[in-house]
């Protein structure tokens, strides 16, 4: 139990950096944003805990210290996730969602140390903990939709609180046994169980790479869920489980990996391909059918299986002290979302406003052509053009103004292919609107090329470190 719990926090910490994707739709709408303010939800959380990580890390080199640190860290994320649970306004939600961020570096770090102790392998634990963040990350987005359609989008953070505070019974009896002699020397040893000038410091080339591998999955986890519910107007279930595709090909695609045994350079050059030809594929949607988006989903998926744990297995393999390798790991991934999202927002928001001009235009045009009532396009214009100024910067909804349309029986056939019409002008001028982001993620995705041809495969680099004769043995926790 004590090692399900420990990797329940580590996917609940790293579900967070998307797991309100699928909920930020109906935040935008409750609190009356932009979308350049709202991606602060996600900006905030995965800044900070991408700065956080290393240096929370320093209090977790040893498994008493990662208790310690652990137990506070899920304190203080779950009090923050009460906060955004009630939020009252979007000010609110990002301070508190900084907070929890912070909370979270130290859960984070402190899970690692924890894991491999309860374990008893530094390979088993460091697995358990990669494949924890890669679950949670991946299944984030569709958790947070299906709460928010079932009960709201503050259901998200509310859930996260009794979860999170369940790994502290399991971090405090990781404590208890500190008081095993055996505990004690492994905790005392664990930082430089090598010379310090071979297993200090973080293999960069494994590190960018995943930076970059995640500032491209940025464009699929965020701008792929705004596409759907915003561009296209499908409810927060049904994005939900279009974009399960995603995780369900990472595990398939993890899977396949593991029993191929090609690499982890091997594996990263495979991956990017596949991340960066699938966001190209997203680019090129012909029309608002979800089908389209299921090929594309899959390479995804696939580049994010075959990438994301081996890589993070690799950056950790013979580094020590195994926390402070683990918080730059997490450093890389977060703070590549956060370069994804500064260059993808802006980006699509830019065009977002061009095509909306595009889309009025059309709009004009068809209820100039409907074979309406004049007093009927009059009234339907003011309130098109009502709705138009009040989602400014936004993929508007024209369904209020065609709700307060008084239409004639013999003018309802019309309205009604009017309103379709509409719809799919503005389904259309949303697709292109995201087309320069989404090729924008896939330049990021080849961009991770580069350092995965640094990267250099072993045999060695799959089996567990080699055992220092004068490291003591690790201790297990009963789980």
């Amino acid at each position: 139990m004590v090692i399900w719990l420990l990797a329940l926090a580590v996917g609940i910490v790293l579900a967070d950096s998307a797991i309100v994707t699928l909920a930020l739709p109906e935040v935008l709408r409750d609190f009356d944003a932009q979308v350049s303010g709202v991606s602060w939800v996600l900006t905030a959380y995965n800044l900070v805990l991408g700065l956080a990580a290393v240096p929370a890390a320093r209090g977790s080199v040893t498994t008493h210290g990662a208790a310690r640190t652990g137990v506070v860290g899920a304190a203080i994320f779950a009090a923050a996730s009460a906060v955004c649970g009630v939020a009252p306004d979007l000010g609110w939600l990002i301070g508190a969602r900084v907070v929890q961020a912070l909370g979270g570096a130290f859960v984070i770090t402190a899970a690692l140390e924890l894991l491999v102790a309860a374990t008893g392998s530094s390979r088993t634990g460091a697995a358990r903990w990669a494949t924890a963040g890669v679950i949670g990350a991946g299944i984030g987005p569709v958790v947070g939709g299906l709460l928010t359609e079932a009960l709201s989008w503050r259901a998200i953070f509310l859930v996260q609180v009794p979860l999170v505070l369940l790994a502290i019974p399991a971090m405090r009896r990781a404590a208890d046994r500190s008081a095993d002699p055996a505990w004690a020397a492994e905790a005392e040893t664990s930082t430089h169980p090598f010379p310090l000038d071979r297993t200090d410091r973080p293999r960069v080339a494994a590190n960018v790479a995943l930076g970059l591998l995640s500032a491209a999955l940025t464009a699929a986890l965020f701008l792929l869920v705004l596409l759907l519910i915003e561009g296209w107007r499908r409810t927060p279930v049904a994005a939900a489980l279009t974009v399960t595709v995603i995780p369900l090909a990472a595990f398939a695609a993890g899977a396949v990996a593991r029993r191929a045994q090609a690499g982890t350079q091997g594996e990263a050059i495979a991956g990017a391909i596949l991340v960066a030809g699938g966001l190209t594929a997203l680019a090129i949607l012909p029309d608002a059918n979800l089908a389209w988006t299921i090929a594309p989903q899959v390479l995804v998926g696939l580049g994010l299986g075959l990438t994301v744990e081996s890589l993070t297995a690799f950056a950790l393999h013979d580094r020590f002290p195994r926390a402070l390798q683990g918080g730059w790991t997490i450093a890389a991934r977060h703070l590549g979302i956060v370069v994804g999202l500064l260059i993808l927002t802006p980006l699509f928001v830019a065009d977002l406003d061009r095509a909306q001009g595009r889309a009025e235009e059309s709009i004009t045009a068809l209820v100039i052509d409907a074979p309406i009532a004049a007093s009927e396009k009059l009234e339907l214009a003011a309130g098109l053009q009502r709705q138009l100024t009040s989602e400014a910067g936004r993929v508007p909804d024209l369904a209020p103004a065609f709700n307060r349309l008084d239409v004639t029986p013999d003018d309802a056939a019309e309205v009604a292919e009017l309103q379709a019409s509409m719809n799919d002008q503005l389904e259309r001028a949303a697709t292109h609107a995201f087309q320069r982001a989404f090729l924008a993620g896939g330049i990021l995705a080849l961009l991770a090329l580069i350092p995965a041809l640094l990267l250099r495969d072993t045999a060695r680099d799959r089996e567990p470190p080699r055992a220092d004769p004068d490291a003591p043995t690790l201790v297990r926790v009963p789980s």
